[in-house]
């Protein structure tokens, strides 16, 4: 069991308590008002089960579980005391059975079963109650069809309980299993600390993944490692920001922030159950003969226009309630992909799309909109999630192409490429794909194989950017124009082609009008996703991968339109 740098409990004695992090001291009614964080340097202390439970969830909306479980002996177990010895003092201590709390509850008015550990009773230690109770709650979970929410506080499996300690963490594993075959969500929030078996079971294989500011989580605790590998750490070193940085958790949210976080998650991924359509109209344009021919080049310079709505635009002024995830799980999270779950015209839905920015300073964090491999494994984890909970995926692209550096290519970007693209015909739900700005080549396709294929008028959606074209086949840059129009990149040629099912109109003269185009692709989106939710998910496997079957044979292919006027 890790050793944790904070006492078991800093809980008040009197009526003043130090803060842990800084020294100050507090009123002991005051810290407990403010959910025992610190006001000066922000420490989160340590709550107990019961008051993270409050915390948490809609007032007297919590059930327990009506079974109690005992933990045994079963190894007569004596280290500088017996066991029973050591179990009967945490009970006396702490008012509990054991480390963990379990039942049902409401937040924000969404139902779900819970478990929330208790880092007082020894530790938080996994032993075989512990385990049989998580499990009680992710069956109850599946019972009621409900979401599983975990709250983890661990320094890892009971060691006085032997191996069938560390078989818990296979025993609550199996029970979120079920959880997942059956398409109901599970949730982990990680608080301080979380360590051991726990980190490596259910802290870490649930859904979602969401720390508490400040929390730690490892596998092995800091001293171990410097004193068995005698390596250096930072200081930061499996801090919940640091974890969020490498890409191994969704989100770090502050302790006053998380139950509007939870609710706004619950709602973002229940089961939609309205499939009528909505009442927005449908404005999209499906003849390519209704739409005006338009200068290639001059379309490429506009669909670069920063002034052009970002998903982060769309996210805000045509979806609701967006719950941004972040990390790719195993390394990084990369910022020219964003993605996560909103509603759309009430219903619930998946969001991926590319990144780019209105100023220099914002491009340059989001790289300019051209992803590591660590953004499409992000986009893919976050769709097949949505896939396994029935929920529909939109994807908004609007890139120069994937990153072409070192980095990507050591990081294995073409395989990142390649999994999202053949990915997506495995999503058994919904598809609905909208290029709003440029669709660069692989980078685009990654997120654009959909059910329905929608773009913008004034986008441009091509095999490669008409200045690398030109490049290639000119010799250098400057026949980019004709490389324009020779590869037939706009939305007009590209319906006619039928690479689109339909084509969003922009404004005259295709100049930028962000409302416009806001309002625009809440509309198509809201009915796209409506009309497709009615279709059948092995119907919706066999039509998509039929269309692509079908697109660019050689010799089928309806004739590209000409020329003949441009505006």
């Amino acid at each position: 069991m890790t050793t944790t740098r904070e006492p078991a409990t800093d809980a008040p004695v009197a009526s003043w308590s130090r803060c842990v992090g800084c020294g100050v001291l507090h009123y002991a009614k005051k810290l407990m008002r403010s959910l025992r964080v610190c006001h000066e340097c922000g420490h989160h202390h340590r709550l107990t089960a019961t008051e993270r439970i409050e915390q948490l969830t809609d007032t007297g909306s919590f059930t327990p579980l009506g079974a109690r479980v005992l933990a045994t002996d079963v190894l007569g177990f004596t280290d500088s005391q017996p066991y029973p010895a050591r179990l009967a003092k945490a009970r006396a201590a702490t008012g509990l059975d054991d480390a963990v709390i379990a039942g049902t509850a409401r937040i924000g008015g969404r139902p779900l079963a819970m478990a929330v550990m208790d880092f007082r009773f020894m530790g938080g230690s996994l032993g075989a109650a512990v385990g049989e109770l998580i499990t009680l709650a992710a069956e109850t979970a599946l019972r009621n069809g409900t979401p599983l929410l975990i709250v983890t506080a661990s320094g890892g499996a009971r060691m006085q309980e032997g191996v069938l300690a560390l078989l818990q963490m296979a025993k609550i594993s199996q029970a979120i299993a079920n959880l997942r075959d059956a398409g109901l969500l599970t949730v982990s929030l990680v608080t301080d600390p979380t360590y051991g078996g726990v980190a490596a079971s259910f802290a870490t294989n649930t859904d979602i993944i969401v720390m508490e500011h400040g929390a730690r989580m490892g596998f092995a605790g800091p001293r171990v490692i410097e004193q068995t590998i005698r390596q250096e750490l930072p200081a930061s070193f499996q801090t919940a920001e640091f974890l969020m940085a490498h890409g191994q958790v969704d989100a770090v949210q502050h302790r006053t922030d998380l139950r509007g976080w939870l609710s706004r998650l619950l709602t973002a991924t229940r089961p939609a159950t309205d499939r009528d359509l909505p009442d927005d109209v449908d404005t999209v344009v499906t003849d390519w003969m209704r739409l005006t021919p338009v200068d290639p080049w001059r379309t490429v310079a506009g669909a670069r226009n920063t002034a052009r709505p970002t998903t982060v635009d769309y996210l805000a002024g045509a979806f609701t309630g967006f719950v941004e995830l972040h990390g790719d799980r195993t390394s990084a999270d990369c910022p020219s992909i964003v993605a996560g779950f909103a509603t759309i015209a009430g219903r619930p839905v998946a969001v991926v799309g590319h990144q780019k920015g209105h100023h220099t300073k914002e491009l340059v964090r989001r790289n300019f909109g051209m992803p590591q491999p660590e953004g499409y494994r992000k986009a893919l984890r976050i769709m097949r999630l949505a896939a396994r909970l029935g929920i529909p995926v939109v994807s908004i692209v609007d890139t120069p192409g994937a990153y072409p550096g070192r980095s990507a290519e050591e990081h294995g970007q073409s395989n990142a490429i390649a999994e999202n693209i053949a990915g997506m015909f495995e999503l058994r739900t919904p598809v609905v794909t909208v290029v709003t700005g440029e669709g660069g080549s692989g980078g685009a396709l990654a997120l654009a194989v959909a059910d329905r294929v929608l773009m913008f008028e004034g986008a441009t959606y091509s095999v490669i950017s008409p200045e690398g074209c030109s490049a290639i086949l000119w010799g250098d840059a400057a026949s980019a124009p004709e490389a324009a129009r020779a590869l037939r990149i706009t939305a007009r040629e590209l319906l006619a082609l039928g690479v689109v099912d339909g084509v969003l109109p922009e404004t005259v003269g295709l100049s930028p009008d962000p409302a416009h185009m806001i309002t625009t692709l809440r509309s198509a989106v809201a009915t796209a996703v409506a009309e497709l939710a009615r279709v059948e998910p092995d119907v919706l496997v066999r039509s998509r991968r039929t269309k692509f079957r079908s697109l660019a044979t050689n010799g089928t292919a309806p004739a590209a339109p000409h020329q003949e006027a441009v505006v």
